[in-house]
């Protein structure tokens, strides 16, 4: 089972994720809030509240009880060097 083990809010909404098998990469938050939808997600839509994010029993999380997917964010997170 995939965990992430550390998260970083980098800026511009970008999350820097680090997972138990050893990749490491930049999750883009902006560009899955503009494809998806939900009440608990649209807190994050302030900066300074998305800047929150934690990891909460392998996921990522947030304040409001929002958890996403540590597998999800996985395939999503983008590889350094990667354009």
């Amino acid at each position: 089972m995939i965990r992430i083990v550390s998260a970083i809010y980098l800026h511009n909404y970008r999350i820097a994720l680090t997972f138990s098998d050893g990749l490491a990469g930049t999750f883009d938050l902006a560009s899955y809030l503009r494809s998806h939808q939900g009440p608990l997600l649209n807190a994050l839509m302030d900066e300074g509240y998305a800047q929150q994010c934690f990891v909460d029993a392998g996921a990522l999380g947030w304040p409001n009880g929002l958890q996403l997917s540590p597998r999800r964010l996985h395939g999503l997170c983008q590889l350094p060097g990667a354009a």
